[in-house]
């Protein structure tokens, strides 16, 4: 069977907590959020050069320890892997075209504005006066979709609280990912993608810890 992404990062994300809460049980006294930091770090360093994960999550690796490095305690390596497990734990396979109309629906009652019903071809202004949106080409919404199912990916045009985004779409199980900033058929939006199965290249976004 080949391994997914999700598979590898939700994978290196419950080995590092697990690898972490077994040296904190061996270390007197509680270690503070700094050496929890640079055990992580130390530990990614070393997963890194014995090829202990997947290739397909070598270039997080590289970059959380770049990250480690650079700011310590306030890179959050641990909360990182914690958000992972919550995130890919809790993401769904299938129905996903349902749980996308639940995600716009949620929008929706957040009073956002959500636009459903114009193809989209080429680039559009929404006048929104500030408020929150986000935009959805008709045509993807029913072509690339059947019945309960997500057939092909869906892009999500965003203007709003990233975090909201991220923990609207944790409810529901749904992954989404932050597309190229070029491609964006709406002004002052983000691209977001939805994927079949929600199988993802690289990192999705997460949604903050409670």
């Amino acid at each position: 069977m080949t391994e997914t992404y999700n598979s590898a990062v939700l994978n290196l994300a419950v080995t590092g907590i697990h690898d972490l809460t077994e040296s904190n049980k061996q270390h007197k006294g509680v270690r503070t959020p700094a050496q929890e930091s640079h055990f992580l770090c130390s530990w990614m360093v070393d997963s890194l050069k014995a090829k202990r994960f997947s290739k397909l999550v070598a270039e997080d690796l590289t970059q959380w320890i770049r990250l480690g490095r650079s700011q310590g305690a306030g890179a959050q390596l641990k909360q990182l892997l914690e958000r992972i497990v919550i995130q890919y734990q809790d993401a769904k396979a299938a129905k996903l075209g349902d749980a996308l109309d639940a995600v716009l629906a949620d929008f929706a009652q957040q009073n956002w504005l959500v636009v459903t019903d114009t193809p989209l071809s080429s680039k559009l202004k929404l006048d929104g006066d500030g408020q929150s949106s986000v935009v959805v080409c008709a045509v993807q919404m029913k072509s690339h979709r059947k019945d309960a199912e997500l057939l092909k990916p869906i892009a999500l045009y965003v203007r709003g609280d990233e975090n909201v985004l991220a923990e609207i779409a944790l409810q529901h199980g749904l992954l989404i990912s932050q597309a190229n900033k070029k491609t964006t058929l709406i002004k002052h939006h983000k691209t977001y993608l939805v994927i079949p199965k929600n199988q993802h290249a690289s990192l999705c976004l997460l949604a903050r810890l409670k």
